[in-house]
């Protein structure tokens, strides 16, 4: 049998569908490698074992196993993502013993095609973060660097692909959880149009924000991994019955796309190595034939600003449900009812989460409302329409995922707003709700891993798709 890291998903799935490559042989390699490797870089919250290996046995026993598409792929999801016999923690103290009563939509779409769901992945605890730092389960550690951050909050997720313990992994988006993370660690990562995927069993954190976003190595990987699963869900009113194409068999592409580069992504602020590297992309993209134009996006400099405002006071509303009642960690208070509550959510929540709880609220109260909550909305539709006036003239946009490289473990931690900045470019996406990828290309001096980013207009994920494989092809 090949050697199991060598191996692309799309490779496992043709293999396991012909026979020539076992499910559970498969499962228990990505087990082991879990167990180690991944306890090296503290990439796993849960290990699914019993789970895994029966959906395995179930994919080598299957007399229909060629008609799925992932048959026999090891897969990691996020721990936000909710899984049944196993806990969603979210990486919070507060979720401690939670067990979801239903699987997320994506989950169960994942095995109906043959997935096999191989453990729960760490994250910035209710994903909120930008190095991974911010779990109950301690930071996940760069598998390039392990001195390093592996990005936020999905970093859990993508360190496992780039670890090569998994081939895929799902992770959220709220602000660039899944792109910032990939371009820390060299990996694919997308943000797909909001309603593209279900919501459904993934914990809220800004539901006008949030989306399920795969990881992968390649760009054929992620058409597959995002074809089966995106489309209308009953259980989410948010997802959309778009016609969406066959990904994989239409990703490899001759077509000519009209990019624009935002002036504003290219200002102070840009590390230059990352600058050089997405302009030499720039470069490789021209002399096949793409061109490029010059373009402004004037609301960008707002972006941050919006999207903590936004994203924030949405979290104060969705995280107020974790009072000791129901379910998770519940802390004592006899003197009160108001004690119990206020005794749980102060040991349960981290101190990012509470900050960003005591943002949310603030802005949400009497008195700033207009100021703070109602403004932001307003220039977040300001930030939509530059998007939709720049896709009358372009195909695709064209920037750096990060304006740095990954940074250290410990560098940022005192400095929330430097940390906020690290997702500079990737969080007018979440708030315009178009798709976007984070394409591995090239590395700095030290060697660091640089990700050059391209958003496409509201379900445009086919277009990324093709430029993520002739960029690829140019490495």
């Amino acid at each position: 049998m090949p050697v199991y890291k060598s191996l692309s998903a799309h490779e496992i799935a043709a293999g396991v569908s012909s026979g020539k490559l076992s499910a559970v042989e498969l499962a228990q390699e990505a087990l082991k490698l879990a167990k180690t490797e991944g306890k090296e870089i503290n990439a796993f919250i849960t290990i699914c074992e019993e789970k895994a290996l029966k959906q395995a046995r179930e994919i080598d026993s299957s007399k229909n196993k060629k008609e799925k598409r992932l048959a026999g792929v090891p897969v990691a999801i996020k721990d936000n993502i909710s899984y049944t016999d196993y806990t969603t923690t979210c990486a919070s103290h507060i979720l401690d013993g939670y067990k979801p009563p239903y699987n997320a939509t994506v989950v169960d779409r994942l095995i109906d095609a043959g997935a096999v769901i191989i453990g729960k992945t760490n994250l910035d605890e209710f994903a909120m973060g930008s190095s991974n730092e911010n779990s109950y389960y301690g930071p996940v550690k760069n598998p390039i660097d392990h001195t390093l951050v592996p990005g936020g909050s999905s970093g859990g997720s993508v360190a496992s692909v780039a670890k090569k313990i998994v081939p895929l992994a799902f992770g959220s988006e709220t602000g660039g959880s899944v792109r910032q993370p990939a371009s820390f660690c060299g990996v694919y990562g997308l943000k797909p149009t909001y309603g593209a995927l279900s919501r459904y069993g993934l914990v809220a954190f800004g539901s006008s924000l949030d989306q399920i976003g795969p990881v992968s190595r390649n760009a054929k990987d992620m058409a597959l991994a995002f074809g089966v699963v995106a489309g209308r869900d009953e259980n989410d009113s948010t997802s959309v019955a778009f016609d969406y194409p066959d990904y994989v068999s239409q990703f490899e592409s001759k077509k000519k796309f009209k990019i624009g580069i935002p002036k504003e992504y290219f200002a102070e602020g840009l590390d230059p190595e990352v600058e050089k590297i997405v302009r030499d992309a720039i470069k490789s993209l021209e002399k096949q034939g793409h061109s490029f134009v010059d373009i402004s996006l004037p609301m960008s400099d707002k972006g941050i600003a919006v999207y903590y405002i936004v994203a924030c006071a949405e979290a104060s509303s969705n995280l107020a449900r974790y009072d000791g009642v129901k379910y998770g960690l519940r802390e004592s208070g006899n003197e009160s009812l108001l004690a119990m509550y206020s005794n749980t959510r102060a040991k349960g929540f981290g101190a990012e989460v509470k900050r960003r709880i005591m943002l949310g609220t603030y802005v949400l109260s009497s008195g700033y409302y207009e100021a703070y909550y109602r403004k932001a909305s307003k220039v977040r539709e300001l930030i939509r329409q530059d998007f939709e006036k720049t896709f009358q003239k372009v195909d695709l946009i064209i920037s750096p995922t990060t304006p740095t490289p990954a940074f250290k473990l410990g560098e940022k931690v005192t400095d929330p707003l430097a940390m906020y900045l690290s997702d500079i470019y990737t969080v007018s996406a979440n708030l315009a709700c178009i798709c976007a990828i984070s394409v591995p290309f090239g590395a700095v001096d030290d060697g660091r891993p640089v990700g050059v980013q391209f958003a496409a207009p509201w379900f445009g994920e086919l277009s990324l798709f093709q430029i993520a494989n002739i960029l690829e092809n140019l490495k």
